[in-house]
C-alpha cells in the first residue's frame, strides 16, 4: 500500500515503554527487603517470605505492562481497534467498510498519518493519495503519476482476487479525487485499473534428512505466500532471489526454481500477482 510521508515503521521506540524483567524486579524487592528487615537469615526459595515477595514482584510488572500498553495505545504506530479509531477521531479520520469488508489496523493507521495531506488543495501527491485511499476500503494501492502537464494521473490496485479494481471502486475514487474541494481547477485527473502481471512459482525442494517432509514443505509454501504477498503493490518487484529466500526455510537443503527465470520488474502502473504455487521434492 502506498505510504505516509512518515514512515511509522522507522520510528525507534518510544523511550516511555519499558522493558519488564520478572527477575530483576524479583531481585530489587528482595534486596529491599534485606535492607530493612537485615535480621532474616531465610532465604529460600520456599520461605513464605520469599513466596510473597514473588507474588508482589509478579503484580508489579503486570502493572508496569499495564502502563506500557496504555502508552502504546495513545500512539498511532502502535495502537489498535478502538484506540486506533479514537486517535484517528482526533483528526476527523474514521475506519472505513467497503461492502462489509472494514479496513485493517495498518491500512487505517497509514491514512491517520497522512490525513493532515489532505487539507491541500494544491494537488499535492500525498493529497491524491490520501483521498483516493479513502474513497474505499477496497483500495490496497494508488499510484500517483503526471503523464503530460495538467493531467494527473491515478491507478487503483485492489485488495480484491489478483488486484483488479471493479467498475464500483473506480468510480468511488474517480469521485472523491474530483471533489471541487480536492482537485485544482487546472487538474485533469484520470483514474485507471492496475494492469495485473501474472505469474506461477515453480520450484523443487531437496529436504535435509530427519525432519518431516510434508511439515517442511508446508512450512516453505506458507513462507513463499507470505512473500508474495508482501510484494503485491504497484511497481513492486519480485526478485528471484527473494522467491527463493522465502522458500529456504529451516529443513530445507536446497532450492531449485524453476519458475519463474527472471525478476518481475513491473512498471509503476502495474502489479505482479502470483497465481500459482507449486512445490516438488527434488
Amino acid at each position: 500500500m502506498a505510504s505516509s510521508s512518515i514512515d511509522l515503521s522507522s520510528l525507534p521506540a518510544p523511550a516511555v515503554v519499558e522493558p519488564l524483567s520478572f527477575d530483576s524486579v524479583v531481585a530489587a524487592m528482595r534486596a529491599d527487603f534485606l535492607a530493612r528487615y537485615p535480621a532474616f537469615s531465610a532465604m529460600l526459595d520456599s520461605d513464605p517470605v520469599m513466596k510473597l515477595l514473588d507474588v508482589a514482584a509478579y503484580r508489579e510488572v503486570l502493572m508496569r505492562l499495564r502502563v506500557n500498553e496504555a502508552a502504546r495505545a495513545t500512539m498511532v504506530a502502535y495502537a489498535r481497534g478502538a484506540d486506533l479509531e479514537n486517535l484517528g477521531a482526533l483528526l476527523g479520520v474514521g475506519r472505513l467498510s467497503t461492502n462489509g469488508v472494514s479496513e485493517d489496523d495498518q491500512r487505517f493507521r497509514s491514512r491517520i498519518a497522512m490525513s493532515l495531506e489532505g487539507y491541500s488543495t494544491a494537488g499535492s501527491r500525498g493529497s491524491y493519495l490520501y483521498h483516493a485511499l479513502s474513497a474505499s476500503a477496497l483500495v490496497k494501492d494508488i499510484g500517483v503519476d503526471t503523464p503530460i502537464p495538467g493531467v494527473v494521473r491515478l491507478t487503483v490496485l485492489s485488495t480484491h482476487a489478483d488486484g483488479a479494481p471493479d467498475l464500483a471502486t473506480l468510480a468511488a475514487v474517480r469521485a472523491a479525487v474530483n471533489d471541487d474541494r480536492v482537485r485544482p481547477l487546472t487538474d485533469r485527473v484520470d483514474v485507471q485499473a492496475a494492469a495485473i502481471r501474472r505469474y506461477d512459482v515453480r520450484a523443487s525442494l531437496d529436504i535435509d534428512p530427519g525432519p518431516d517432509s510434508g511439515t517442511v514443505l508446508a512450512a516453505a509454501s506458507a513462507a513463499l505466500q507470505r512473500y508474495v504477498a508482501q510484494r503485491h503493490g504497484l511497481g513492486v518487484t519480485v526478485p528471484l532471489s527473494g522467491l527463493m529466500a522465502a522458500l529456504h526455510q529451516p529443513g530445507v537443503a536446497a532450492v531449485r526454481l524453476t519458475q519463474p527465470l527472471a525478476d518481475i520488474v513491473p512498471a509503476s502502473t502495474e502489479a505482479a500477482f502470483c497465481a500459482s504455487v507449486s512445490l516438488a521434492m527434488g
